[in-house]
């Protein structure tokens, strides 16, 4: 099974890496990983007053303060993975590197933000399920 685990590094990326490694039926050694970390744009004035090379040299510093420790613990557990980031709309980049990756299934954890989020789930989540075909599996 190919899975793509949206990870932003928050307890809850914690808590959906558990989960799959626990559940190796799901992630096993015939299973693939994908691990998408999206990182939301700066400011439009920002990269006018830094340099693109300054906002770009950011976003891969962030991405990998996330993916790293998550190289780690998977490679800790013996799954196959590969780890990729984009800048973007959290929720849209999810659902294209889905499509893209052809992914089986998408596992993430649940948020919280905003009134409806709270009540149910994270905004991310929430467009996630709504906007991809394939299924998606929320630790929470």
């Amino acid at each position: 099974m190919k899975i793509l685990l949206a990870a932003d590094g928050s307890s809850y990326t914690k808590k959906a890496l558990a989960f799959l490694v626990t559940h190796p039926e799901l992630a096993g050694q015939e299973g693939d990983l994908l691990v998408v970390h999206v990182q939301p744009r700066v400011p439009g004035g920002v990269k006018s007053m830094v340099g693109s090379a300054a906002v770009n040299d950011y976003h891969r510093d962030e991405a990998q303060k996330v993916l790293n420790p998550i190289d780690r613990f998977l490679k800790r557990h013996d799954l196959r993975f590969r780890t990729t980031w984009s800048v973007g709309v959290p929720a849209a980049e999810i659902v294209k590197a889905a499509a893209r990756d052809k992914v089986d299934m998408i596992v993430m954890g649940t948020r919280g933000h905003g009134i409806l989020g709270r009540a149910i789930m994270g905004s991310v989540a929430q467009s996630v399920v709504a906007d991809c075909d394939v299924p998606v599996l929320l630790v929470k």
